[in-house]
């Protein structure tokens, strides 16, 4: 009778790890889930704003403030996917994008009416595929 109830908790322990083990892995897999859809949504974003950025830069004489405005909001959506990955490879395209941007940066401030922007499209185009599944 003893072994008969041992059996029966050892069974009750096995089933209770089971199943926390289940729930862990469907939620680490819902959360990988989302920082996926919230990576490819910030990357879309990014995508918006260097589109915005070469309109801008093409648009600099009209007003020189878009470019800064367009670098502003690529600078902010790269804060928000850093914050939210912890992807090596998202974020070495995320640092290779900062750096972009910030070169585009600095060259408008040394007086550069028509910066080259090609490094960031071409970086905001590596963080596009990094984030595709």
């Amino acid at each position: 009778m003893a072994a008969s109830r041992r059996r029966g908790r050892l069974t009750a322990v096995a089933a209770a790890v089971a199943t926390a083990a289940l729930t862990a892995g469907l939620t680490a897999g819902c959360d990988a889930m989302n920082k996926a859809l919230d990576c490819v949504q910030t990357a879309d974003a990014i995508a918006d704003s260097v589109t915005d950025l070469q309109q801008a830069v093409e648009n600099a004489a009209n007003d020189p403030t878009q470019v800064d405005s367009s670098l502003d909001s690529i600078d902010k959506s790269l804060r928000k996917i850093g914050d939210k990955t912890d992807d090596a490879d998202v974020n070495k395209a995320v640092d290779d994008l900062r750096k972009a941007v910030d070169n585009v940066r600095t060259a408008v401030r040394n007086g550069d009416d028509t910066p080259d922007v090609s490094p960031v499209t071409d970086a905001a185009g590596e963080l596009t595929k990094v984030c595709t599944p």
